[in-house]
C-alpha cells in the first residue's frame, strides 16, 4: 500500500497564501456586487485576526529593536563610566603619591634646618644588601658631587651611618645598625657618654644597643635622647641616634648596659642627607 503523503506548508507560503486571500476578498469589495454584509463577516473572521497577529509581531519586533538599542546605549555608558572611574582612581593615587612625597621632602628639610650649621648634599638610595634592613646601602652621589669617605649620612629622624667608599657618581653607606658599627654617643641632659653598637639581630625586636654607660649621678632615665658625642674621631657631636628604652647597671657598679630604639626607620630609607663637613675638619676648624 502507498502512503499517504502529508502535505506540509511552510510559514512563508501560509503568508502569501493569506496576503492573496486578503486582497482577493478586498476587490471583491469593490468589483462584485454582492452584499458588503457577508464579505464583512468573512473579513471578520479571517482578514481582522490576521492582521491583529502582524500587528502584535510588529509590536514585538518593534519592542526587541528598542531592548537592543537600549542595552547597546546601556553598554556604551557604562563603558564610559568604566573609563572615568579608572581614570579618577589613577589621578586619586597620583595624588596621594605626591602628598606623601611632599611629606617626606618636608621631612627632610626640616631636618637639613634641624643641623643648619651643617653642609648637605642630598642623594636618593638605588641599592641595598639583601635583607630587611639598611644596614648597608649605596646612594647616587659621589666624588664628582663632593662627597668623600666618613662623612656622616642623616635623614628624617637623624643619624643613619657613614661613607665608607665612594665612586664618581655613588657612594657606599654603612649604617649605625650594622654589625661593624660603633658608635660614641652621650646621653643629651647629663651628658654622660656611652657607645652604641651596632647589632642586626638586635634589630630585629627594633633596637640598638649601648655600653659603657656612666651615670655616676643616677640622673639617665628611660626615655632619654642618645645623640652623637663630640669625643667621636669620626661622627659630628650632637646628631640624634635614639631614645633609652631599656637600662641595667652592670656587675661592676659603674656603668650601664641598654638598648634604645632608634630615631631612623631603617626599614625605610629613601633619601639620605650626606653633611660634607669632615669631623677632622670641624675639629682643626
Amino acid at each position: 500500500m502507498k502512503k499517504k503523503r502529508s502535505i506540509k506548508i511552510k510559514s512563508k507560503h501560509l503568508i502569501v497564501i493569506m496576503s492573496l486571500v486578503c486582497i482577493s476578498l478586498m476587490l471583491l469589495t469593490f468589483t462584485a456586487k454582492l452584499p458588503t454584509g457577508p464579505v464583512k463577516r468573512v473579513a471578520g473572521y479571517i482578514i481582522v485576526p490576521f492582521q491583529n497577529g502582524l500587528n502584535e509581531v510588529g509590536n514585538l519586533l518593534s519592542g526587541v529593536q528598542d531592548g537592543f538599542q537600549k542595552k547597546s546605549r546601556l553598554v556604551k555608558e557604562n563603558k564610559k563610566l568604566q573609563e572615568k572611574v579608572e581614570e579618577l582612581t589613577t589621578e586619586n593615587s597620583q595624588l596621594i603619591q605626591n602628598q606623601y612625597e611632599l611629606e617626606r621632602l618636608q621631612k627632610l628639610y626640616d631636618l637639613d634646618q634641624q643641623y643648619a650649621e651643617y653642609d648637605k648634599v642630598a642623594a636618593e638610595v638605588i641599592s641595598k644588601d639583601p635583607g630587611n634592613w639598611y644596614d648597608t646601602f649605596v646612594i647616587n652621589k659621589g666624588s664628582d658631587d663632593g662627597i668623600k669617605k666618613d662623612m656622616n649620612v642623616i635623614t628624617i629622624g637623624g643619624l643613619v651611618g657613614i661613607v665608607t667608599e665612594t665612586g664618581s657618581n655613588w657612594s657606599t653607606v654603612r649604617s649605625i645598625i650594622d654589625d661593624s658599627s660603633n658608635v660614641s654617643a652621650q646621653v643629651a641632659t647629663t651628658s654622660d657618654t656611652c657607645t652604641v653598637t651596632g647589632n642586626l639581630k638586635l634589630m630585629d625586636s627594633g633596637k640598638l644597643g649601648f655600653i659603657q654607660l656612666r651615670d655616676e649621678e643616677g640622673k639617665v632615665q628611660v626615655g632619654d635622647k642618645i645623640v652623637t658625642s663630640q669625643i667621636s674621631d669620626k661622627f659630628l657631636k650632637g646628631i640624634l641616634i635614639g631614645y633609652i628604652s631599656e637600662l641595667e647597671e652592670d656587675s661592676n657598679h659603674l656603668t650601664y648596659t641598654g638598648t634604645l630604639i632608634p630615631a631612623v626607620d631603617f626599614a625605610h630609607i629613601q633619601e639620605v642627607l650626606v653633611i660634607t663637613d669632615l669631623k677632622q675638619q670641624k675639629g682643626e676648624s
